[in-house]
């Protein structure tokens, strides 16, 4: 069974630490939901898994299917298996849908796939997401609508197959259809792939589709609480702030906040200090 193991994981970004000592396991065909307010870490620990380099691992561990991870270059961990699913699909003007995907299929076989096999294959997936049929030659995002983005995010994943999926908030951009479109093929490569999948998203209603076996919280780099389905529903109708009081913690803004003038007032005592000495 291959297993994503996660053990305190310190990164930085720009010289600030933003993740504080994640510990975090995801095993083979279970669904987690990674929940908790913007600014928190949520995106940098997909980021860190996948080995984007602006963000710098300065402690812990992440191993996957007993592979170390974080010695690998990105191809590398993508051909492990892992895949990313990014909030902001970036556009390649000059490289097409169909040139990139047979690309990446190709590094992850033995032998080339067949153009024959790969067309059938990238109609049935762009029919499945209900994308436009001119989707193949069209340069990979390019002039693309923020929803068609990330659909189009889901082609590539059902063509590559990944083992690990990691959905940055995947879902939003997307219209009521091209939601139920995007869960339902989320479902069907977690069913007939048993796909395992960490899935940032602020709305329940998403959740509600792709039901997570686990949800956690991530407050101020840290993963302060654990639990169910039943976790992502309660923080849905309750918020965050029962969660702050009922297990001290302060989201990473309001730390910031908090932090501030207390540096700024120490700096000015002792500044004053000084000069009544000299």
């Amino acid at each position: 069974m291959k297993t994503l193991e996660i053990k305190d994981l310190h990164v930085e970004v720009e010289g600030k630490e933003i993740l504080k000592g994640v510990d975090l396991t995801v095993n083979e065909n279970e669904v987690h939901a990674l929940m908790g307010p913007n600014g928190n870490g949520k995106s940098t620990l997909l980021a860190a898994i996948m080995g984007n380099p602006k963000y710098k691992v300065t402690q812990g561990s992440i191993t996957y299917d007993g592979k170390d991870i974080l010695a690998m270059p990105v191809n590398e961990r993508s051909v492990a298996g892992l895949f990313l699913a990014m909030q902001y699909p970036q556009e390649i003007p000059g490289v097409t849908n169909s040139d990139f995907l047979r690309a990446a299929m190709n590094v992850r076989r033995d032998q080339p796939v067949s153009l024959f096999r790969f067309i059938k294959e990238m109609e049935k997936t762009i029919n499945d997401l209900q994308m436009k049929e001119d989707l193949a030659h069209r340069f990979l995002n390019e002039g693309f609508s923020g929803g068609e983005k990330k659909r189009n995010e889901i082609v590539q994943m059902e063509m590559l197959k990944p083992s690990l999926s990691m959905l940055d908030e995947i879902d939003s951009g997307l219209d009521v259809d091209a939601l139920h479109i995007v869960a339902d093929a989320l479902n069907r490569m977690h069913e007939e792939n048993h796909m395992a999948m960490l899935v940032v998203s602020h709305y329940e209603r998403f959740y509600q589709l792709i039901r997570p076996s686990y949800t956690h919280v991530l407050v101020n780099g840290r993963i302060v609480l654990n639990g169910d389905a039943e976790l992502a529903d309660r923080i849905d109708k309750e918020g965050y702030d029962w969660i702050y009081r009922e297990y001290n913690v302060v989201p990473a803004a309001e730390a910031e906040e908090k932090k501030g003038p207390a540096m700024i007032g120490n700096c000015a005592i002792r500044t004053a200090a000084e000069a009544k000495k000299a």
